[in-house]
């Protein structure tokens, strides 16, 4: 039987959990948090304990600008400085998107976003509240 693979939340991670709660909290949705954070718990962490290169290699874009060429590029030296050997992937589910490192036997949890997080708020941008 092959080790289990330690699966670990950032500080960000973290934060990103309570923003989407308050999210949610605005949009009406508070049992769509519980249903997360369930899913969370009894789905994707034992998933990732068992199967941690599960997500998609993050590094592997192909990237269609310059810009995010170099952004690529940047991300790439620090987190070989950061954790040399390690990878950066990321997991669709549901209605989320996960990003987390893997650094030998270990996951660690960057981020998490639900997927109208990351629109624009256009009524914001272009109406004086």
């Amino acid at each position: 039987m092959t080790k289990k693979t330690a699966v670990k939340l950032t500080a960000n991670f973290e934060r990103n959990l309570e923003s989407i709660e308050l999210f949610l909290l605005e949009a009406d949705a508070t049992k769509a948090f519980d249903a997360l954070l369930e899913e969370l718990t009894e789905t994707i962490i034992p998933n990732l304990e068992h199967f941690p290169d599960m997500g998609r290699l993050f590094l592997n874009r192909i990237a269609r600008s310059v810009e995010a060429n170099n952004g690529l590029e940047a991300l790439r030296h620090k987190l070989e400085i950061v954790a040399k050997g390690s990878e950066l992937r990321e997991y669709l589910f549901t209605d989320y998107l996960e990003l987390y490192a893997r650094a030998g036997n270990t996951i660690y949890l960057l981020s998490i976003k639900h997927h109208r997080q990351l629109s624009f708020d256009f009524q914001s941008l272009w109406f004086a509240p």
